[in-house]
């Protein structure tokens, strides 16, 4: 028998559509209904999905906003450079909002599956964790830039295409451009509410990679 995927801390279904697509079990679960209705979605605790049923492997999404390199500045105790937002977390408040994420990244990581992948940007886990892969979306046919870290445990590294079928950039003043970045280098997506989750969105070459390299080469 083949026993499903979990895809952790996915809302979008992506990664479990691209699996099911390929005739590989899977499930998601987040604290949020999913945007796909293809497949089946469990709208809970990642914790409490876990300990639901028997699971094949978990490939995890983990919220990255107390995890990235992004507003460094914001874990000190001030005085700011820049007007903090109400929603902001500053300061000690901000620095424990980390160590929670990091705890929570080190439960999963140490979930008791045997295939664990963990999906995040660049940012502290390198010093949690190990020394990542690091991919990008345009090696995997998708015409974007965003440097996305893989740590991965009982699986192989994901292997992207042959060079010459990467996504080819266009080029301003001799940089490299692509679709999701303006032509200084910032992503296109303006502010919004749903920036975030937009933002944290699979792009569809590496979940199919995932489902193709991860879903099939183990069966139990």
């Amino acid at each position: 028998m083949m026993l499903p995927w979990l895809i952790g801390c996915e809302e979008s279904g992506t990664v479990r559509d691209a699996m099911l697509a390929r005739g590989i079990p899977a499930v998601s679960c987040d604290l949020r209904p999913s945007r796909s209705d293809r497949g089946e979605h469990l709208q809970c605790d990642i914790f409490d999905a876990l300990a639901l049923r028997e699971w094949r492997g978990m490939i995890v999404f983990p919220t990255c906003t107390y995890l990235t390199c992004s507003a460094e500045w914001a874990y000190g105790d001030g005085p700011y450079h820049q007007k903090v937002k109400p929603t902001t977390l500053v300061g000690a408040d901000r620095r424990a909002a980390r160590e929670a994420a990091i705890a929570f990244v080190l439960r999963l990581w140490n979930c008791g599956l045997d295939m664990v992948a963990i999906e995040n940007p660049v940012g502290v886990l390198s010093r949690v964790l190990s020394k990542p892969q690091v991919i990008q979306p345009h090696q995997f046919g998708d015409d974007a830039s965003k440097a996305t870290c893989l740590w991965v445990k009982g699986l192989p590294p994901l292997v992207p295409l042959p060079r010459h079928q990467w996504a080819k950039p266009r080029m301003v003043n001799g940089r490299p451009r692509w679709a999701n970045q303006t032509n200084n280098g910032q992503n296109r997506l303006p502010p919004g509410e749903n920036r975030a989750r937009d933002r944290s969105v699979t792009y569809p070459g590496i979940a199919a990679a995932m489902a193709a390299q991860w879903g099939r080469s183990w069966w139990r």
